[in-house]
């Protein structure tokens, strides 16, 4: 597969960050080692090692082992009282990768596919540049954590006294993002990401003759009433200028043509833009499965399992994001009010739950230029919009962390 040339990195940057250098050269360098050595979920020793390496030899107080393999470096300067965290996730996909790039995944069936291996090179870059230029006042917490794909890594950290070891006044992420222009960035208020769920409902009833389906409970056909009937939550209870969203993803049971079988499983994969609109959801859903059961004389089981919820940036801290980045690029490059389809889910709203913050949207290019969507086996990080995220990373802890 041919891939066009990596773009320069950004050239204004020396300019807007006069005394700090991005070494871009150096930190692309990491990044691709890391792609090449791509680690899943909790299993990000590796990754975690070269992290932990590298703040202490800035000179970072470095802890290791927290949500079983995420890494925290602090830095404190001066007497200032505020507390920083800047969180990049390390952990890459079960995707087998098609780039045909020198430094491609040598892991068969492991990826970095939605480039946590540049956000992770970017947060070491402003970790790297924030040492040797320590013109801020406070305390700086650089988190870098393992099993974002499975939404378990940060409320395993935070279950493990992220935020009572390291308190934060306010925490900072971001997600590049292809098919928005390189050199911009979206830092919207309010909800930026749906909560995740899924449900497995377990329809039970008798097994019969296919011939004689009057002497069985059908859940065959229960389930299908439930799946029709699943399609109402959102069309019929959430408003309009709301957000959900309700889908089936499997549907399992029988096994041959003339055989009613005892049971089926549905799986549900379910969303919400808010954390009412997700008890709304929770409850319609269960309420039809319920019933619709009940009509038609089966037992039904719910298996709901709350995973991640909703990601809301707070006003404050994304008033401060929205000026940085305006500093760097322009103002006529930061979106601040977009259309609403980003649907997926980030388990950064953990710690938005727990501490006020902003998770900012960094364009990785369009085209052949970084245009490639995450979770594509074609996927690539753009090296050049890597110096653009460690300065904003670097002018965030300048302007947040001040004297008090």
């Amino acid at each position: 597969m041919t891939r066009a040339p990596t773009l320069k990195p950004f050239q204004y940057l020396p300019h807007l960050l006069p005394n700090i250098e991005i070494d871009a050269e150096t930190f692309v360098g990491i990044r691709r080692q890391i792609h090449a050595q791509p680690e899943l979920g909790f299993e990000v020793g590796a990754t975690s090692r070269l992290v932990a390496t590298l703040l202490a030899a800035w000179g970072y107080e470095v802890h290791t082992g927290i949500g079983r393999s995420g890494v925290v470096g602090q830095l404190k300067r001066g007497s200032g009282k505020r507390r920083l965290g800047i969180r990049a996730d390390m952990d890459a996909l079960p995707v087998v990768e098609a780039t045909g790039l020198p430094y491609a995944s040598k892991l068969h069936g492991k990826m970095h596919a939605c480039g946590h291996d540049g956000h992770t090179a970017i947060l070491l870059a402003a970790a790297k540049a924030l040492a040797d230029h320590p013109d801020f006042d406070g305390t700086l917490n650089l988190i870098f954590q393992p099993d974002e794909e499975n939404l378990c890594g940060a409320r395993a950290m935070i279950e493990d006294g992220l935020f009572e070891r390291f308190p934060c006044d306010a925490v900072f992420a971001l997600h590049n993002m292809p098919g928005v222009p390189a050199g911009t960035f979206r830092v919207l208020p309010g909800p930026v990401s749906l909560s995740s769920d899924v449900a497995d409902v377990t329809i039970k009833g008798v097994g019969g003759h296919g011939a004689m389906p009057h002497r069985a409970r059908d859940p065959i056909a229960a389930s299908a009433a439930i799946v029709t009937a699943l399609q109402t939550v959102v069309a019929r209870n959430v408003a309009p200028d709301d957000t959900a969203v309700v889908s089936v993803g499997f549907i399992r049971g029988g096994a041959t043509h003339n055989v009613i079988p005892e049971s089926v499983t549905i799986g549900l994969n379910v969303r919400a833009a808010r954390a009412e609109t997700r008890a709304l959801v929770e409850q319609r859903i269960r309420e039809i499965v319920s019933l619709t059961a009940q009509a038609h004389g089966v037992e039904a089981q719910i298996d709901y399992r709350q995973l991640t919820p909703p990601m809301v940036n707070t006003e404050a801290e994304t008033q401060l994001a929205q000026r940085v980045c305006a500093e760097l690029v322009g103002a006529e490059n930061v979106v601040t009010q977009a259309p609403k389809g980003l649907n997926g889910s980030e388990d950064f709203a953990w710690m938005l739950n727990a501490v006020p913050g902003c998770y900012l949207i960094l364009g990785n290019g369009e085209g052949e230029f970084g245009g490639c969507m995450v979770h594509n086996p074609g996927y690539d990080f753009n090296d050049a919009v890597l110096p653009l995220g460690a300065a904003a990373w670097v002018r965030l802890a300048q302007t947040y962390l001040v004297a008090d």
